[in-house]
């Protein structure tokens, strides 16, 4: 099968620069709209990665999802997004970026290309079969994450990416691929773009129907999250007063014995049976 780096052809539109504000956003929202549509058509492909995700969190395994700039960028935000949400250890799902923490806020030059650094990243992180390795490249070509697959898979450890060209060397390493082919950028090769949104979407569905899966939400709650602020207290005690009909100074009395939602409804609920 052929391949073309979809990502780094042209933009169809052109003189950018003589373009009004109006227009330009005009045309970005345009090319944003073709976004979730194409990762419509890639429905498939991520609830094969996210039945993984379950199956092998079950068993005691984590979640790696690993890239270089954006991608990277966006895989650690997506799990470091989770502990907060449901309540999870923030082993269980982790970010690495090639270049290192450093790399988070600063370009790392090079760093993409080393062959060897993504799979020394994950031996840091003492991976093993019971674990599945997310690649993520919007190009597909990243040596730092593709050889880090190709690494995993012969050590018999489960591999899945996320890529916006079909058919790339990522893809091809990957066990379970999810390609999801937004076409050019509107920046000719700015694939933070509708690439960067097309991940960013797709590491909402994994994670956060991977934490369903495995148990961390009840009815359409975050009952497990960590009550880090006054703004989520807030919600807690909101959830317990929707979920069991008691009024705030007994819910707020719940989650201040309790510390979790979860917790505060079950012990409501045995104490009322």
């Amino acid at each position: 099968m052929s391949f073309k780096k979809i990502t780094e052809q042209e933009s169809k539109y052109s003189s950018l620069e003589l373009m009004t504000t109006k227009e330009i956003i005009q045309h970005i929202n345009n090319e944003d709209k073709l976004v979730a549509l194409a990762v419509e058509q890639a429905l498939p492909q991520i609830q094969k990665v996210i039945d993984t995700c379950i199956k092998l969190l079950k068993e005691g395994g984590r979640v790696f999802y690993i890239g270089a700039g954006t991608s990277g960028r966006l895989g650690i935000l997506d799990a470091s997004e989770c502990p907060p949400t449901f309540g999870v250890s923030p082993t269980l799902i982790q970010g690495l970026i090639a270049g290192g923490d450093k790399a988070i806020r600063n370009a790392v030059e090079n760093a993409e290309d080393n062959l060897i650094n993504g799979w020394e990243d994950l031996q840091l992180k003492n991976i093993s079969p019971k674990d599945l390795v997310v690649g993520i490249a919007a190009s597909g070509t990243t040596p730092y994450v593709i050889e880090a697959l190709k690494k995993a898979n012969s050590e018999s450890i489960a591999t899945a990416c996320i890529t916006c060209n079909p058919n790339s060397p990522l893809a091809i390493a990957a066990q379970f691929p999810i390609e999801v082919e937004v076409g050019p950028e509107f920046l000719t090769g700015s694939s933070r773009m509708k690439a960067g949104t097309a991940q960013k979407m797709v590491l909402n569905m994994i994670s956060t129907a991977t934490m369903i899966g495995i148990g961390k939400v009840k009815g359409n709650r975050m009952v497990d999250m960590q009550l880090s602020n006054d703004k989520l207290v807030e919600r807690a005690i909101l959830m317990v007063m929707d979920t069991t009909g008691i009024s705030k100074n007994k819910a707020t009395d719940l989650i201040t014995k309790f510390g979790n939602v979860r917790e505060a409804i079950d012990n409501y609920n045995s104490s009322n049976e």
